[in-house]
């Protein structure tokens, strides 16, 4: 049967508890040289204790700078464009590295944060760098006070060793970036996130942490819960036609982001929606669709997009995935509130088009993932989300998206996901991604 709504795993989530622990110390004091003493210790203690807080929570100010030059020995490649490629990823590294030495050897080596390529461009064969750049100040509203100094700074270096790169300092510009787009491009490379799970162990349906599956978005008709989706760009989802068999009026539909349903980090109305072509309910072929936003939504280190594969890209056959979502815990049980996370395994297709498993209606366009005993399954409600796989690098790609099965995490029975490759130039030519 199709999933209406996400799968979801089989077992119930678990439930995070925290203990607090109190001491009490008594003390008695006999004499009031003692008692003025301890107070003004106390005293101390309070004013260092407020100082370090403040400082912490709103001393360090953040400011973000735009620089670009041109580099004159390195020819642009099409593939500098995708940020997860060798020759992306190379060229970042020496550019962060001159960034890194540049301003750990200078009077503001306290203040500089990190540096980051955003963006590479072409001029006349060869490519232009853009990269934001992070510093942190224990004083507000110093942005102007450090422009100077890390212009200056920045530009002398470029103009001097350089290390393998050969910079045209002519080319050099630089400016001040709002907080909101400079986060958003640091955070701007897709498939990567900012934590790392304790044990990545992942069961037949654990509760996911925050900021884990950054770009897991959860699609609200009435606003209740109906579906997942991917984030691929600021402006644009992967999900399930299915999803919207009862209507696609964008109109009737908004999209959230965060780890709780009951409270969204950031919620979006839908300007357009695209449902495959040649989708037919109740058959489950070109079972894709994208979902345009009325509004971008901005990087940030909670939410980011997923990688696309290209449509070469090769899943191998019993390689790790993880699929997530608020669906149902079994086939007609509870929905969660917190997103939930399962580790499964990609099944080859001819397995499961066996007699046992799903006799021969498995298609090309089709991923099988799961167990063969079961146990772990996406389910009601789980529908159009995820289901993603990293690559030896740890970058995080879009393998499937949930679309039917019978019943949840039955015995030979694994979830059928949507095989994004498959469908990657259809993608490609309704979002130009």
């Amino acid at each position: 049967m199709t999933h209406e709504q996400p799968p979801q795993r089989e077992e119930p989530w678990t439930s995070l508890q925290s203990r607090r622990m109190e001491s009490k110390t008594k003390m008695k004091l006999t004499r009031c040289g003692k008692i003025t003493v301890g107070i003004l210790m106390m005293v101390i203690v309070a004013v260092v204790i407020g100082l370090v807080v403040y400082f912490v929570a709103y001393g360090k100010t953040p400011f973000y700078y735009h620089t670009s030059f041109k580099v004159n020995n390195i020819d642009y490649d099409s593939k500098f464009a995708k940020p997860y490629s060798d020759e992306y990823r190379s060229l970042n590294k020496k550019i962060v590295s001159l960034m890194n030495e540049t301003f750990h050897g200078s009077k503001l080596r306290r203040q500089y944060v990190k540096s980051h390529v955003v963006q590479v461009s072409r001029a006349k064969g060869k490519v232009i760098i853009h990269a934001v750049l992070k510093f942190k100040s224990f004083y507000k509203n110093n942005a102007a006070k450090y422009w100077d100094s890390i212009e200056t700074i920045l530009y002398q270096k470029l103009k001097g060793e350089t290390g393998s790169l050969l910079i045209d300092s002519s080319t050099f510009k630089f400016s001040d970036i709002s907080m909101p787009v400079a986060e958003n491009l640091l955070n701007t490379c897709c498939g990567q996130r900012t934590i790392t799970p304790s044990g990545n162990k992942i069961a037949g349906g654990l509760n996911a942490e925050e900021g884990e599956w950054p770009w897991q978005a959860s699609l609200q008709q009435n606003q209740v819960h109906r579906c997942g989706a991917t984030l691929i760009s600021n402006n644009w989802l992967v999900t399930a036609a299915h999803c919207f068999v009862t209507t696609n009026d964008p109109k009737e539909w908004t999209v959230s982001f965060g780890l709780l349903l009951s409270d969204p980090q950031i919620q979006r109305t839908v300007k357009d929606i695209i449902i495959h072509e040649n989708y037919h309910y109740p058959a489950h072929d070109n079972d894709i669709a994208v979902v345009h936003l009325s509004s971008p939504v901005l990087y940030t280190s909670k939410i980011r997009r997923a990688c696309l594969p290209e449509a070469t890209y090769k899943f191998p056959n019993n390689s790790k995935v993880v699929v997530t979502g608020w669906g149902t815990l079994k086939s007609d049980g509870e929905s969660p509130n917190i997103l939930q996370k399962g580790l499964i395994k990609i099944i080859d297709n001819e397995m499961c088009n066996s007699p046992k498993a799903y006799a021969g209606v498995i298609t090309s366009g089709m991923l099988c993932a799961g167990f063969p005993e079961g146990r772990v399954d996406a389910c009601q409600g789980d529908s159009g989300g995820p289901l993603v796989s990293a690559d030896s690098k740890g970058i995080w790609f879009l393998a499937g998206v949930v679309s039917w099965g019978d019943e949840c995490a039955l015995p030979n029975k694994p979830g059928i996901y949507t095989r994004v490759t498959y469908y990657r130039d259809w993608i490609m030519s309704k979002t130009g991604l």
